[in-house]
C-alpha cells in the first residue's frame, strides 16, 4: 500500500534522492525546500503525487503553516522526515557568532520545531512515524565540526526523549546516522575563517584533508536512501540506524570506549550516592 511522506531539505542530496525513490514506487510526497522551482521536473513527471512547498526551517511560524497545509492537502501523512541541514566547518574558537546561531537554528531548533509541529497532526490521525536524519556525528566527533556535532548530539537527545513521550499515541521515531556519503554535503559546508594557531593541531589536519579531498567518503547515497526506506517501512523499525562502514566502525569504537571508561568509574560513581 502506498504511503504519504513529508520530507524537508529536498533540493539536493539524500532528501532529493529519497523524494525521487518514493515517487518512483508510487508514494505521495510533500517536499519542502528553500528555493522554489528546483523540483519542477519532478512535478511535471509525477503530477499530484508530489506537492512542493517552500520552507526555511529556521522560520518556526512558517514550519507550522506548511505542516498545516500539508496535512490538509494530503489528508494523512504517514512519515515525516526531518532532513534539512548542513555542516559548519571550523574549530569552536574560529566560528563566528552568526555562524553558530545559523547552524543551531537550522540543524537543531529547526528539526525540533518541525517535529513539534507534526505531533498534533500525527496524534489526531492516530499515529505515524518520524524519521530524523542525523549523522554518525550524533555519536562521535571530528575536530573542526564542533558546532555541527553539537546540533546532531542535541537532536538525537531530543528525539530519544520525545519517542518515549509519544509512543502511547502510536507515533514512533527512527534516527538515521549515515557516515560520510557521496552527496553534496562537503560543497555545502559553511567555512569559518581559519586561525593560524590551529594549523598544526588535529583541527588543521582535518582542514587539510577536506581541502585536498583525502577525507574518505565510502557511503553510497543510493544505497543509503534505499536502507532508509526499508527501515521506515518496517513494522517495527530500529530506533537508530547507522549506515556505511565508516559510521558502523566509528560509532562502535566510540561506544566501546565510553563503556570502558564508565566501567572504570563504577566505584567512584556508586560512592556518590546518599549513605544508607
Amino acid at each position: 500500500m502506498s504511503k504519504t511522506w513529508l520530507i524537508t531539505g529536498t533540493s539536493t542530496g539524500l532528501g532529493r534522492l529519497l523524494t525521487e525513490r518514493l515517487l518512483e514506487r508510487g508514494d505521495r510526497v510533500v517536499a519542502t525546500l528553500r528555493q522554489s522551482g528546483v523540483l519542477d521536473e519532478l512535478l511535471q513527471r509525477h503530477g499530484d503525487r508530489l506537492h512542493a512547498l517552500t520552507l526555511d526551517v529556521t522560520d518556526t511560524k512558517a514550519i507550522r503553516t506548511v505542516m498545516q497545509e500539508a496535512f490538509e492537502r494530503m489528508g494523512r501523512i504517514d512519515v515525516v522526515v526531518s532532513n534539512a541541514g548542513y555542516g559548519l566547518f571550523g574549530a569552536g574558537e574560529e566560528v563566528s557568532d552568526a555562524q553558530i546561531e545559523r547552524q543551531i537554528a537550522t540543524n537543531l531548533t529547526g528539526s525540533i520545531q518541525l517535529i513539534r509541529a507534526a505531533l498534533p497532526h500525527l496524534r489526531e490521525q492516530g499515529g505515524g512515524r518520524i524519521v530524523q536524519v542525523s549523522s554518525e556525528g550524533g555519536q562521535i566527533a571530528y575536530p573542526n565540526f564542533s558546532l555541527y556535532h553539537a546540533t546532531k548530539w542535541g537532536i538525537e537527545g531530543f528525539v530519544e526523549s520525545v519517542a518515549k513521550e509519544v509512543a502511547p499515541f502510536g507515533i514512533d521515531c527512527l534516527i538515521i546516522e549515515p557516515g560520510p556519503t557521496g552527496t553534496n554535503f562537503a560543497a555545502g559546508l559553511d567555512h569559518a575563517h581559519p586561525l593560524a594557531c590551529y594549523e598544526d593541531t588535529p583541527a588543521g589536519e582535518v582542514r587539510r584533508a577536506v581541502a585536498s579531498g583525502d577525507f574518505a567518503i565510502k557511503g553510497d547515497a543510493a544505497k543509503t536512501v534505499d536502507a532508509i526506506i526499508v527501515a521506515a517501512d518496517a513494522e517495527t523499525p530500529p530506533f537508530r540506524l547507522a549506515l556505511g562502514s565508516t559510521a558502523y566502525t566509528s560509532i562502535r569504537q566510540a561506544l566501546s570506549e565510553r563503556l570502558r571508561l564508565l566501567e572504570e568509574q563504577k566505584t567512584v560513581a556508586l560512592a556518590a550516592d546518599l549513605d544508607g
